[in-house]
């Protein structure tokens, strides 16, 4: 077994369309850090979905809805941490409004 500590979502401005931001790919990955810090001068909200391997976004595997962050603030996504992904399965976020959120994680991939 190995284990590869990485920037599974190097840091970058979240769509305000539903957007696969992190794949497993031939590992599990185990979430350990996950952020949003509001650049925007107004609230934008987060929505993430932990999605199984050839699944489809949806309400069973939303994680966080419609997370509400005020200017200047990083959210630190508690509900996050310590979540696994096999094999195949995804990250994928919906912000209210695009360039307002800068995201960022990092993980463990197991292979």
């Amino acid at each position: 077994m190995t284990i590869t500590v990485k920037n599974i979502i190097p840091r970058k401005q979240a769509e305000n369309v539903q957007t696969t931001q992190y794949t497993a790919v031939n590992c599990k990955c185990i979430i350990d850090k996950f952020t949003a810090t509001n650049t925007s001068a107004a609230n934008v909200t987060i929505s993430v979905n932990l999605v199984a391997s050839a699944g489809a976004v949806g309400v069973a595997n939303l994680v966080t809805q419609l997370r509400s962050i005020v200017p200047g603030e990083t959210w630190t996504a508690p509900e996050l941490i310590g979540q696994v992904l096999e094999n195949g399965g995804f990250i994928s976020t919906l912000a209210s409004a695009a360039t307002s959120l800068t995201i960022s994680a990092s993980g463990r991939e197991v292979t």
